[in-house]
């Protein structure tokens, strides 16, 4: 292909042709299917914190839900992170 060619396409077909390839990454890297349930250094790393206290923190003032599997094994849920987050966003003035 030549440096200077320019392809010209119908908007509507160049859309399509986007969604579909965001289709076909997202099934080749498994990418729709977002875990519900994420670990605590998931958790940690979307809420951009470092300490596991203030975590033990917002999971104990009902902050995020969580699921405890076992004794030590403890989940939280993706959904009341992003809402969390959303819920604390500031409007611009």
């Amino acid at each position: 292909m030549k440096a200077n060619e320019i392809i010209s396409i119908r908007s509507d077909a160049f859309y399509e042709l986007i969604d579909c390839v965001i289709e076909h990454i997202s099934t080749m890297y498994n990418l729709d299917k977002a875990d519900r349930w994420v670990s605590p250094e998931e958790c940690m790393r979307l809420l951009n914190i470092r300490s596991r206290t203030t975590l033990f923190e917002m999971r104990a003032q009902g902050k995020i839900a969580f699921s405890q599997v076992s004794h030590k094994n403890i989940l939280y849920d993706r959904q009341s992170i992003l809402a969390y987050i959303q819920s604390n966003k500031k409007e611009t003035f």
